[in-house]
């Protein structure tokens, strides 16, 4: 797969089928999507091309809105890889290509830039300034400037329309269930190890506390979490743990920490980078009354964690 950061940098196919869209999360719905892409491909002996953003468009024409996601560009671009589509764009965003009206779009970018003679788009795609152009708009320009065009319906997951949206309030609340069936893959995190005040070491279980590598990315919701472990130092090995996310309400806690304990390990790992993958949720986060009933719960969740993890007592 060949990445573009920009359309200046992509040369015209002779043929080329195409989707555009954020791919945020890069869910079964997106999944849909690309396999019917690269199937048209095949059909056509075409090569697919994936034209996305960054930033998210949300962000630029809406900044006062805190929109966090579910991937970093560099996750959605590993992703995108395990898709086996032949070439992404990931243009920049900003307030003037917003102005871009739909046919210039159609025109200039799909047809011109990109030399698309099929798109493949998801329901109720809209593209162009003020989200003007539709999929009926595609089909009066598919004769004039060359191309054929097909609409894929919405994936459903247990007759739930699927959508990023949907998935970032699953996340948000700690459902972390319906996220991941929504995902078609476990949600992750991905960090450096940093110190912090000891708190987990005091009571017997040692954390190694994560800052995210990218802020705009979103945390699932409070609670205590089982999670496999991996740094990307060393791919080869995946470790084991629990993870809190929250305020540690027990010390008063003025700030969000992402802590995670690590079963059968003994290793200084700060300003190591280290990938939470989260497999499923114990309980959401709570106050206790002492540092003692907050040790007594962690023995409890250890225990439920390794249950979990299929891993031995």
């Amino acid at each position: 797969m060949k990445v573009y950061f920009s359309l200046d940098d992509f040369s015209p196919l002779d043929f080329a089928v195409v989707t555009t869209g954020t791919f945020d999360g890069v869910h079964m719905g997106h999944t849909k999507i690309l396999k019917q892409l690269i199937e048209v491909c095949k059909k056509n002996g075409g090569e697919s091309v994936l034209l996305t953003f960054d930033p998210h468009p949300r962000m630029v024409l809406q900044p006062d809105i805190d929109l966090k996601l579910i991937n970093s560009q560099r996750e959605k671009i590993e992703l995108l890889k395990n898709s086996g589509i032949d070439h992404v764009i990931i243009h920049p965003f900003t307030k003037e290509f917003s102005r871009t009206t739909s046919l210039d779009f159609v025109r200039n970018i799909l047809v011109n830039t990109i030399g698309a003679k099929k798109l493949v788009i998801g329901y109720d795609h809209h593209f162009g300034r003020n989200r003007e152009g539709s999929f009926e708009h595609l089909k009066e320009f598919g004769p004039v400037y060359g191309f054929d065009v097909e609409e894929i319906s919405a994936e459903d997951v247990q007759n739930i329309t699927v959508s990023s949206t949907k998935i970032r309030k699953a996340l948000s609340a700690g459902d972390l269930d319906a996220a991941n069936e929504f995902l078609g893959y476990a949600y992750s995190l991905t960090g450096q190890v940093v110190e912090g005040e000891k708190i987990g070491s005091i009571l017997g279980f040692p954390t190694a506390n994560v800052v995210l590598e990218d802020s705009n990315k979103l945390i699932v919701g409070d609670g205590v979490y089982a999670v496999d472990v991996a740094f990307p130092a060393q791919p080869e090995k995946t470790y084991h743990g629990m993870c809190n996310i929250g305020m540690r309400p027990t010390f008063s806690g003025k700030f969000k920490t992402i802590e995670v304990h690590l079963f059968n390990f003994n290793r200084d790992i700060y300003g190591e980078q280290v990938t939470l993958t989260f497999r499923g949720k114990l309980r959401g986060e709570k106050k206790f009354e002492s540092a003692e009933q907050l040790k007594n719960q962690l023995h409890k969740d250890a225990l439920e964690t390794r249950a979990l993890l299929g891993l031995k007592p």
